[in-house]
């Protein structure tokens, strides 16, 4: 008997690629264009995973909706524009490519992305390091509600026929974790990313890791009933 599919979905920016001084620097253009003040790079960081309409309007919720439009495209041109800077670099986090070879190389486990990002931008992040085969299903804020909402993971689960208790998200913020929670799924936070262990774990993160080593064993401790579903051991340990 063949072993039932599993699948891992991950979000990009503060899990897989670290696109921190390229958000802040895009943010800062964007509003500076509209006459409105930089915000603190903190609070920039914490609407991450968020679709970039829900991210603005998190943002600056007194401004006029059109005048966010104009926000949200100016940051589009800005981030694009900036791509070509070496100082606002995006790279992958330490343990990406290895973690991603070692899982893709099961034959039971499949691999998905579902973030914030539209499309284009995330299309080229992967291509920018060569990640894209990977993967075999892509969501994004394009297709789908923006996190927290489940329907871009229902969406992965649907492409690839896999089952929700075989299936884990990897996401580096709390919009991450209610996601999956609100699709049924198991979540497993990261410490490296933009919100707080203790906000992933208020969320319903089932663990935090502390590096890509231990996600093949947190994965597979939960798979073969080893984990109690709500605690596993968390890092490479």
């Amino acid at each position: 008997m063949s072993s039932p599919l599993r699948l891992i979905v991950f979000d990009c920016d503060g899990t897989l690629v670290d696109s921190q001084h390229m958000i802040v620097a895009a943010m800062n253009h964007a509003f500076d264009a509209h006459g409105l003040e930089a915000l603190p790079r903190e609070q920039v960081l914490s609407i991450v995973g968020l679709s970039l309409e829900e991210a603005i309007h998190a943002l600056v919720p007194h401004v006029e909706a059109p005048v966010r439009t104009r926000i949200t495209e100016s940051y589009k041109g800005a981030f694009h524009e900036l791509r070509s800077r070496k100082d606002l670099a995006e790279p992958l986090f330490p343990g990406v490519r290895e973690a991603l070879d070692a899982l893709s190389a099961r034959g039971d486990t499949v691999l998905g992305i579902a973030t914030g990002k539209s499309q284009r931008g995330l299309r080229h992040a992967l291509d920018l390091h060569g990640l894209r085969d990977y993967f075999v299903t892509l969501q994004t804020a394009d297709d789908a509600p923006s996190k927290p909402h489940p329907e871009m993971l229902l969406r992965a689960l649907r492409e690839t026929g896999a089952e929700l208790h075989n299936t884990i998200l990897v996401g580096d913020t709390s919009y991450d974790m209610a996601m999956a929670r609100a699709a049924g799924t198991h979540a497993f936070g990261v410490d490296w990313g933009y919100h707080e262990p203790h906000q992933l774990e208020a969320a319903g993160a089932h663990l935090v890791l502390s590096d890509f080593a231990g996600l093949a064993p947190a994965a597979d401790a939960i798979w073969t009933g080893r984990a109690d579903g709500n605690k596993a051991a968390a890092g490479g340990a």
